[in-house]
């Protein structure tokens, strides 16, 4: 005798909540399933194997049916063990599906015998996991009748099976009948469903009182004041009033698949009036039905396949029906959700800009977020499908593009996000209502309606009076103490108690206590906004579904940069980026792996297009600012200062003669009309939007990752300011071309200003980006991506273009000591190549101050170095001129008070002049050295002055020491800070350095060398009276040949290799060369007639003995007067001056 069936112990609502949890993750893997099967790359290799395609014919052809002797077989033997392992994960994925569907039958099975009576209004956990599990079940049945190959997969894992243990599977026989059984899924689930129908009816009825409520057009949406606050004023404080919360934010996606998978399943009750009308609206309100992810179906191409192959049941009537909805589906559906897609942006919109100013509103009309969220989800979702899977082309209906490619969705999908996040920012303010209303009203009313009930068995009682007892004990302390909300217990309780009031012969008829009912509904609601709040967000508001439309999702993003007035809101994609993990399940761990990287990628892209967007808006702003700056430079003053002079001069046809008036700088902030936007105007609201998009929110969790928008900005900010940098600088080395130091320093101020005034837009440090960026161009390399900076390439400019043509083209480009710079002189014999440089356009105090600002003492430094070796080598060179006149040098160094004997061995000497242009070069190098060295102290001076007394005062009284060798180490530390400051020393530390380094010669004496190599150069330096070239130009304070320059080498190079090599001798060193060069001289005056005609610039290079001994900071005048007479020098200086003024 069979025992009664007690509903209590059927723990319905259990099996529910777990199996439709286990529903979802069978979805999940039976889609990953059919996706992997679907592409080469990630299937197993064997079933891409073209010499097993006979094997998986007969496989296919016999399932489930299979002689695993057959001899077609026996190729399988050799793999078995890598088909199983790789096969496994797929075999047992489809004995889940049949474990569930087991469960799920048995489940349906026994609610059908409890009768239960299904009402969403009344018992909404029950229905809703009712409804949900049906249509997850059938979504399955038919994604699983969807996967490739699924015969050959489950026949081959079984084979090789049996091949390793001997016998088959034991899940196999069943598991082939199942396949076999829902090839055509539809037919065998409409068998199943037909006693499930007396359930599953009445709970689709009851979706009539809500179905058709939220599938409303938007104008009626309008017209209702749906979402609006605003409609009625005087209620903006009340709770919204309704009897059925919950169902306010169900989706209607998912109540559009109950009615549609049910209705197809339970086809005969299409009769009746009120599921007739919910089945017609459904199939009218799109085209595709999603059944997991983007795996969709053309539905009504589907339902008319399926009655079209049931035979008997004459559905001819429908089938023309079915066609009938799918074309107005087509014709209207999508202009209807468009139109509803532009009233949810305003309406959005609105709900964020209120509950942003008033946000404890978010109390009493919480549930307006959720309705907003859920409608807008449900839009987005349908965009989605229907923009990917467009109907086929024998419909006759065009549908307009302009439907489906919404420009403003950002908007949209901005907004939801913005209402997702007050509601995150502000739950305490929603904990604290709800806190106090349950406590304060909820429990009241509640207690009321249990003490209305006239009978109450022991179960249910016990639950409600548990119920009462935790909501009646909630206070506001608990919220002020931070105590964590936990009513999973209060909701299971009352799912529970749907179950056993809402069966037959309940009792406790739920049916008869519509109040309790619907007041729980309520409860369960409130406390879900206490405890559940983020859970409640991602039912609403989950946007996941993006991740498996990849390719719509970059359209729209780029859409959306295309796109001015959507800039600000394209902060929402990376920020979407974050729910991708929500569409993993605990049952399916190994995609949970690719879609976090897929997340991650995408957000990463996101940000540094929208990094680049932002940039490349700044770079044509800095460009028009730098035109602005440019028009300023001083050199386009000229202009107007010869239009002014022209307007004096009485000239009649003067009107002839004047062009039009060039604008001047300013003409461009004159507006007359404020709607003419000018492109400025334009890029400047395009960075406020974009700038706004990058300071929305501080960082963007996505998969344990934290991107924060602005620190990403900063990193792309400061990439394009350092190439900006150097771009400015227009460096071409193939013709030498480069912007003047003055002219890119006035460039990267204009741009600084510009970098400045993103503060204004973003909460950034630019000091930080200056910082982090402006140092590295006093370096040779930058340690972005290692390429040459503002200071190696105006170093290699320098030395390699500007120096070198000084001294190749020997008297055209002089040092001027008189106006700090070298200057092109013009003359007759100009190359084409020094047509284009004026070397004091580049070369002379300004510019080098233009350029010490912009490298600083680092690059100025470097400078140096690279100058020091070029200055080395030379010496080098030198020093083997000296050996190979070594012996001759000898004697003349102890003979210079002979002259015939000096005369002979002078005519001995070789390589003269190759030692004038040597020192000359080093002259020249050490005169642009001395040069750059002032502009750097001027601007250390201007820039650091307390810091610069400092450096002073201690470069003239460096503290003694009694231990020479300690004093001598620290007034070499001394000098090198000084030097590096821009200071001049007796001898340059750069210098010392770069000789230090320098090998020996041959093993000869370094100290003899150099007493040698100055007994060289003095005694050469008599020969430069006989070229032209040697003439000394008084406006320019130098010779043309630039040799007035020996004198800063002669002292420098003698201080430096004395000081190294020497016992610190270098005044006796100076003077020995000072007596040489005199001697040598003097006798350039008691020549003959015939000589002094050749030695025609003797007055010249007497002039340089002055100068040797004025830049010397061993040598005196007296010294000088010792041993070459005033009056030859006085006489010297009157007779260049006079020529100079003849000349001029």
């Amino acid at each position: 005798m069979s025992r009664a069936m007690v509903p209590s112990q059927q723990k319905l609502a259990e099996k529910l909540t777990i199996l439709n949890d286990r529903g979802r993750g069978m979805l999940t893997r039976i889609y990953n399933i059919k996706k992997m099967l679907t592409k080469t790359d990630s299937k197993p290799a064997f079933l891409s194997d073209k010499s097993l395609d006979s094997v998986f014919k007969y496989l296919h052809k016999k399932f489930p049916n299979i002689d695993n002797h057959a001899g077609a077989l026996q190729v399988i033997n050799n793999i078995k063990q890598d088909v199983v392992k790789s096969l496994s994960l797929y075999y047992f994925t489809f004995v889940d599906i049949m474990d569930f569907k087991d469960h799920v039958v048995d489940l349906l099975t026994t609610i059908d015998a409890c009768q239960v009576h299904m009402d969403v209004t009344l018992n909404y956990d029950l229905t809703v996991n009712y409804l949900n599990l049906i249509s997850t079940y059938v979504s399955l049945m038919i994604l699983m009748s969807r996967v490739e190959d699924r015969r050959v997969v489950l026949s081959l894992y079984n084979v090789a099976y049996e091949y390793l243990n001997a016998s088959s599977d034991p899940s196999f026989p069943r598991l082939g009948q199942m396949v076999i059984d829902y090839d055509i899924p539809l037919r065998k689930l409409s068998e199943e469903f037909v006693p499930h129908s007396r359930v599953v009816v009445p709970a689709l009825l009851s979706l009539h009182k809500i179905y058709p409520k939220r599938n409303l057009p938007a104008d009626q949406m309008r017209a209702t004041g749906m979402l609006s606050l605003l409609a009625e004023p005087l209620k903006i404080m009340n709770v919204p009033n309704t009897d059925m919360v919950q169902c306010e934010y169900l989706s209607l996606d998912s109540m559009e698949k109950w009615i549609i998978f049910s209705m197809m399943l339970c086809h005969t009750y299409l009769q009746e009036a009120q599921l007739w009308d919910l089945w017609k609206t459904a199939l009218q309100s799109g085209y595709i039905v999603q059944l997991c992810r983007d795996e969709v179906l053309h539905i009504h191409s589907y339902i008319n396949t399926f009655f079209e192959s049931l035979k008997g049941h004459n559905l001819h009537k429908r089938i023309t029906e079915v066609k009938d909805l799918q074309h107005q589906a087509l014709q209207s559906s999508p202009a209807i959700h468009r139109e509803r897609r532009k009233f949810l942006r305003s309406a959005l919109k609105e709900l964020a800009l209120i509950f942003t100013d008033q946000p404890g509103l978010l109390g009493p009309k919480g549930l307006y977020v959720f309705q907003a969220l859920a409608v807008a989800r449900d839009e987005i979702h349908w965009l989605l499908r229907h923009f990917d899977n467009p109907p086929s082309k024998k419909h006759t209906v065009k549908l307009s593009q302009e439907d489906f490619v919404d420009r403003q969705l950002p908007e949209l999908l901005f907004n939801m996000e913005e209402l997702k996040s007050l509601l995150r920012k502000y739950n305490q303010v929603v904990q604290r209502y709800f806190v106090q209303y349950l406590a304060g009203y909820d429990a009241v009313l509640l207690n009321q309606l249990i003490q209305n009930l006239a009978h109450c068995p022991e179960d249910e009682s016990v639950i409600l009076s548990s119920l009462y007892n935790t909501i009646a004990g909630l206070s506001v302390k608990q919220v002020e103490a931070n105590e964590v909300f936990d009513f999973r217990g209060v909701r299971l309780d009352w799912f529970r108690l749907q179950a056993y009031t809402s069966v037959s012969r309940a009792g406790l008829v739920l049916r008869d206590h519509q109040d309790l009912g619907k007041h729980l509904n309520m409860i369960v609601f409130h406390t879900k906004l206490v405890d559940y709040l983020d859970e409640l967000i991602n039912e609403t508001g989950d946007l996941s579904i993006y991740c498996f439309y990849h390719q719509i999702f970059e359209h729209q993003f780029k859409q959306c940069m295309e796109f001015p007035a959507q800039h600000r809101f394209s902060i929402v994609f990376p920020i979407i980026c974050g729910h991708f993990m929500n569409a993993t399940h605990e049952l399916c761990p190994e995609e949970r792996h690719s879609i976090g990287t897929t997340s991650v990628q995408y957000a990463h892209w996101f940000l540094k297009e929208m990094s680049d967007e932002v940039n490349q808006v700044i770079t044509a702003i800095c460009e028009e600012q730098c035109m602005l700056n440019y028009k300023l430079l001083p050199k386009h003053s000229a202009a107007s200062i010869l239009q002014s002079s022209n307007k004096h001069k009485k000239n009649k046809d003067k009107k002839k003669q004047v062009g039009p008036e060039e604008e001047k700088p300013g003409t461009e902030s004159v507006r007359k009309n404020r709607e003419n936007f000018t492109r400025m105007d334009k890029l400047h609201m395009a960075l406020t939007e974009l700038c706004y998009a990058i300071n929305h929110c501080n960082v963007i969790q996505v998969w344990e990752h934290g991107f924060v928008p602005r620190e990403f900005f900063i990193q792309h900010l400061e990439t394009r300011f350092n190439k900006a940098l150097v771009g400015m600088m227009m460096y071409n080395p193939d013709t030498s071309e480069i912007a003047k130091p003055s002219e890119l320093l006035s460039s990267v101020k204009a741009i600084m200003s510009v970098l400045q005034g993103l503060e204004n837009y973003v909460q950034i440090d630019i000091a930080r980006v200056f910082n982090s960026v402006l140092p590295q161009q006093t370096q040779a390399t930058d340690s972005f991506n290692g390429e040459k900076t503002i200071t190696a390439n105006y170093t290699n400019w320098y030395l390699e273009v500007l120096l070198r043509r000084v001294t190749v083209n020997i008297g055209q480009i002089v040092y001027s000591p008189n106006h700090k710079a070298f200057v092109t002189v013009a003359t007759d014999n100009n190359s084409k190549e020094n047509l284009y440089l004026a070397a004091e356009e580049y070369a002379d105090l300004t510019e080098l101050r233009a350029l010490a600002e912009l490298i600083g003492p680092y690059g100025m430094r470097y400078l140096g170095e690279r100058l020091m070796g070029h200055v080395a080598s030379q010496v080098d060179e030198l020093k083997k001129l000296v050996i190979q006149n070594k012996e001759v040098l000898f004697n003349m160094r102890t003979s210079f008070d002979k002259p015939e004997v000096m005369r002979d061995l002078f005519r001995r000497l070789g390589n003269v002049d190759s030692v004038l242009m040597r020192m000359t070069i080093i002259g020249i190098l050490l005169s642009f050295r001395s040069l750059a060295q002032d502009a750097l102290l001027d601007v250390l001076e201007d820039r650091i002055p307390f810091l610069m007394a400092s450096v002073q005062d201690l470069q003239h009284f460096v503290p003694n020491m009694k231990d020479t060798k300690y004093s001598h180490m620290k007034q070499q530390v001394v000098n090198e800070m000084a030097s590096a400051a821009g200071l001049s020393c007796d001898i340059d530390p750069l210098l010392i350095s770069a000789l230090r380094s320098q090998k020996n010669v041959a093993n000869e004496s370094d100290y003899e060398l150099a007493c040698l190599l100055m007994v060289f150069v003095a005694v050469s330096i008599p020969t430069l009276a006989k070229k032209d070239v040697s003439v000394f130009k008084a406006s320019l304070e130098g010779n043309l040949s630039n040799c007035h320059c020996l004198a800063k080498a002669v002292n420098q190079i003698a201080g430096a290799l004395f000081t190294i090599h020497g016992p610190g001798d270098v005044s006796d060193r100076l003077q020995e060369f000072l007596a040489l060069a005199s001697s040598s001289l003097l006798r350039l005056g008691q020549s003959q007639e015939q000589e002094k005609e050749t030695f025609k610039n003797r007055e010249s290079v007497y002039i340089l003995l002055d100068l040797i001994v004025q830049e010397s900071p061993y040598l005196t005048m007296d010294l000088l007067e010792s041993c070459f007479p005033y009056a030859l020098l006085r006489n010297a200086y009157h007779t260049v001056y006079k020529a100079s003024a003849v000349d001029n």
